[in-house]
């Protein structure tokens, strides 16, 4: 095990697709569920687990996000600007390395999130990371636990928490949009368009790619149509919510 990371990567560059009518005019992160954005929901969870830095990736749209988070305190927010070209989830990451660090360091997509029950689940990850046997700690959800995902699984996990692909069974675990991983990954590669799949690949191969499920409730938004059931999803698990 090592320390809990002080640095984060928010993958926020999406174009949101299939939230149109809802991202012709706003990006995806700023959809607001609950009267809070996904993008501030993820970044709040950073704050709780005591990320010091977030650097958050921006194409479509992208001014609305860096006037969003100027005035964020916690974590300090460092925009790295896609603008020019979408570089998908693993050129996002490569273009931002110099100013994550090297140290292992928090990925979060900005259009999921959770509500924590009991320990925050990315204090779990963080205690559960260890450098030594994993090169990536995923978080993930059971579909009991998912509202609004509206496909299979993606990963099997063994006794010790190590993953394989699901390869089309009925059961097993969702990526949640949340993981650990070490920039040792990333070394020496190129910026250009590139996805986090591979690396996954890559460390399943190794015997190094694990997950711990989270305990409470994920939720994704996809579609205009999810919004509703995420927002009775927050109230249930948060009953005191306005």
């Amino acid at each position: 095990m090592s320390g809990s990371p002080k640095t984060a990567m928010v993958l926020a560059a999406g174009l949101g697709v299939r939230m149109r009518p809802i991202t012709d005019t706003i990006p995806k992160p700023l959809v607001k569920v609950a009267g809070k954005s996904l993008l501030d929901w993820g970044l709040d969870s950073l704050a709780g687990a005591g990320v010091e830095t977030a650097v958050v990736n921006v194409h479509y749209l992208p001014d609305q996000i860096v006037d969003h988070v100027a005035s964020r305190k916690m974590p300090r927010i460092i925009i790295s600007d896609e603008r020019a070209a979408l570089l998908d989830s693993a050129g996002g990451i490569v273009k931002a390395l110099p100013d994550l660090g090297d140290d292992a360091f928090f990925i979060l997509n900005a259009d999921t999130f959770w509500i924590d029950r009991g320990t925050p689940n990315l204090t779990r990850l963080a205690e559960e990371w260890d450098p030594a046997r994993m090169d990536i700690l995923v978080m993930l959800s059971d579909l009991d636990s998912a509202t609004g995902h509206s496909g299979g699984v993606d990963f099997l996990r063994d006794a010790d928490g190590r993953l394989r692909r699901a390869a089309g069974a009925a059961s097993g675990f969702i990526y949640a949009g949340a993981a650990i991983i070490h920039p040792r990954l990333f070394a020496g590669k190129p910026v250009e368009k590139s996805s986090l799949n591979r690396y996954f690949d890559e460390a399943i191969s190794a015997g190094r790619l694990f997950g711990l499920p989270l305990e409470g409730s994920w939720i994704t938004v996809g579609t205009p149509d999810a919004i509703a059931p995420a927002e009775a999803a927050v109230r249930k698990a948060l009953p005191g919510l306005p």
